[in-house]
């Protein structure tokens, strides 16, 4: 159960700003794992379990904290400050 995050109101509407992949491993030629989409800015980047982290990152360097998965038949979103789905 998703408990209550006072960063709802950064969401916007987005659309993925590199949708073949994260942004940074493209261009440092890196590999993912899974792909985050920032729901501030359309940034795409990788997760937890990627070598990088840089979705996590983007949320904790540009301040913009609440992402949603990628990944086919996924629809989760996740806040990065809080630590919980939202």
């Amino acid at each position: 159960m998703a408990i209550s995050c006072r960063h709802l109101a950064m969401i916007r509407p987005v659309g993925p700003r590199t949708p073949q992949g994260c942004e940074e491993c493209l261009r440092i030629g890196t590999p993912w794992v899974h792909l985050r989409l920032c729901l501030t800015c359309g940034h795409v980047g990788c997760c937890d379990s990627s070598p990088m982290r840089h979705a996590r990152a983007h949320a904790l360097t540009i301040e913009h904290p609440i992402v949603r998965s990628l990944e086919p038949g996924e629809d989760w979103r996740w806040c990065y400050y809080d630590e919980t789905y939202v």
